[in-house]
């Protein structure tokens, strides 16, 4: 692609050796994969807890799939709900629904009912595929869908059979038998499909083509489903090589973030599978496995939320493991703090890592991150540099008027892996995505943030997320990232709460380290040290100590449920209601 002469873009400059501009594959998602196959038929392509499938045998069985899903009726631009963990099954329906050109409707598989009655009937999903142990949950949604067959796969059948043992004494007991005659077409039943399917099944996507729908994690409003072309999705698998030149095919990937959301399906698996690499998948995961299996399969890159990064420092059997494997470790999906990357460079250094952890920053919008801290180049409480191809500027919300170095406006974003647009919602899709007079097709993110002179930049928070308290704005993210750097103070989140006088006034939800007290002298050390650090008008009015967090399905914390809970406790107040603990 060529770079437009219209877009101030000073990072072009510093960008040690990383393409300005990339030569995109114009064809799907599997056909990246296929080619991908062709060159390294006998590397491993994943791992499922003990059992590895080379890139030759993934392909058979996506060609199995998808001949399986021909069978079956499915055409061209249906869409196929993909209700699963991080499990081989969940690799061959991905691509193989995308061989047909059909589109991946991927969802949460431990969405309530209602939440997946919703994600089928906004996609108009014609197949299901989910896990037996959700069998009960989409019968009871089936009659209000227009889902024609259900698929249900089973974690043992893609299990070695050593492990297989192990795990039907343990979870595989507590797996309802799907009974006898229930209407639902069983994995294995599923793939011998294949044998029946005479005609052409494959079809000839176009980059443009839509190919998957994700879906925002609903911490900013209302759920919407996102369409996603085969180009967004494969540019982004090459961008994300092309920013970690250490890469060479082989590599393991630790794909521990869940294929429904664009972190997991993007980096951890497509741009994995699109370049040769490993995926080790984890269909269920706690901190303490995800830090044996790093050290197990020796990782090369991981990647992970800051709570995630957080919990794994606090680890005891994390104190001897030698992390000298790693090549990166990415963070996303939530600020990291300057307090908390500090430890975590450090927790590497002590194991071993010559790296440090790079903080990324894009939205399910862009597929996943689209910016990401360069390799050597690290600025304290920057966000890093733009992709290969994709631009940044800085505007004053609401207008093209970009604003000067150093000055917070909303970030706006432009490159090939932008959405095509919000599903069912043309008026809010067009809220979204702009078209400038600099040519480009903008995407405004509704995130706060600034550039330097050098094309660092540096996100402040999200515009709805804003308190304005007695006329000024106050962003969460920095006064948590103050409040984080404390000594006391393990995780935090900010919002703001209704103040007569003020409009709104600041409110902190604080989860101390284990060894301090909640007691009276804590908070008042606290406050002291916000009176030093925040300005009068940002100061937190009220600290609230808490033993956790609450957080979404992907481990941001849930700033929106704190937000519900202190107006609870308002109205309670106003009612003379006692509050709950």
């Amino acid at each position: 692609m060529e770079i437009p002469t219209t877009v101030q873009a000073p990072w072009l400059d510093h960008l040690d050796g990383i393409p300005a501009t990339l030569d995109y594959y114009r064809g799907s998602m599997y056909g990246a994969v296929e080619m991908a196959a062709e060159k390294y038929p006998r590397k491993t392509a994943f791992d499922f807890m003990g059992r590895s499938t080379s890139y030759r045998d993934m392909i058979v069985n996506m060609h199995k799939c998808a001949r399986a899903l021909s069978y079956l009726g499915v055409k061209p631009g249906d869409k196929v709900t993909i209700a699963l963990p991080n499990c081989p099954q969940a690799i061959y329906s991905f691509y193989a629904v995308n061989m047909i050109g059909a589109i991946a409707n991927m969802v949460h598989p431990l969405a309530a009912e209602k939440e997946m009655e919703f994600f089928l009937n906004e996609s108009e999903s014609v197949v299901a595929i989910t896990l037996d142990q959700f069998y009960s949950k989409f019968e009871a949604i089936r009659a209000n869908t227009k889902v024609q067959h259900i698929i249900i796969a089973s974690v043992k059948d893609e299990l070695a059979p050593h492990i297989k043992a192990g795990y039907m004494l343990t979870e595989g007991r507590k797996v309802e038998p799907i009974p006898f005659d229930a209407p639902v077409i069983l994995w294995k039943n599923f793939m011998k499909l294949e044998k029946a399917c005479k005609g052409e099944y494959r079809f000839e996507a176009d980059a443009d083509d839509i190919a998957v729908i994700l879906y925002s994690g609903g911490t900013t409003g209302k759920t919407k489903g996102i369409m996603l072309s085969n180009l967004n999705f494969t540019s982004s698998a090459q961008q994300i090589i092309a920013t970690n030149p250490m890469f060479v095919p082989g590599d393991k990937m630790l794909a521990a973030l869940p294929l429904f959301h664009g972190f997991g399906l993007g980096v951890c698996i497509n741009a994995m599978l699109a370049n040769g690499g490993c995926c080790v998948l984890v269909p269920r995961f706690t901190a303490k496995s995800y830090a044996k299996l790093i050290v197990k399969y020796k990782c090369n890159f991981i990647a992970g939320v800051p709570t995630l990064y957080e919990a794994l420092l606090r680890l005891p059997t994390m104190r001897r493991a030698n992390l000298s494997s790693l090549k990166g470790a990415f963070s996303g999906g939530d600020t990291l703090s300057n307090d908390l990357k500090r430890r975590i460079d450090e927790f590497f250094k002590e194991h071993h890592a010559k790296i440090q952890v790079r903080e990324g920053y894009g939205m399910t919008e862009t597929v996943t991150a689209c910016c990401l801290t360069p390799v050597n180049k690290y600025r304290e409480g920057s966000i890093g540099f733009p992709f290969p191809d994709t631009y940044a500027k800085i505007v004053k919300h609401g207008t093209e008027e970009v604003l000067p170095y150093g000055e917070e406006g909303e970030i706006l974003l432009s490159g090939p892996s932008i959405m095509q647009g919000y599903l069912n919602d043309p008026e809010e899709s067009a809220k979204v995505i702009k078209h400038h007079a600099d040519g480009l097709r903008w995407i405004c993110t509704g995130d706060i943030g600034s550039m330097d002179e050098e094309g660092y930049l540096y996100f402040k928070g999200r515009i709805k997320r804003m308190i304005i308290s007695s006329g000024y704005n106050v962003y969460p993210a920095q006064i948590e990232n103050i409040l984080e750097s404390h000594p006391f103070v393990d995780q935090c989140c900010v919002i703001g709460v209704p103040d007569s006088y003020r409009m709104q006034r600041v409110k902190a939800y604080v989860v101390l380290e284990p060894e301090i007290p909640t007691s009276a002298q804590t908070k008042s050390d606290l406050i002291d040290y916000c009176r030093k650090n925040i300005a009068k008008y940002a100061m937190p009015k009220d600290i609230v100590f808490k033993h956790s967090l609450p957080k979404t399905l992907i481990g941001k914390i849930a700033y929106r449920d704190l937000e519900d809970e202190s107006k609870q406790e308002q109205d309670n107040q106003t009612t003379g209601q006692p509050e709950r603990g």
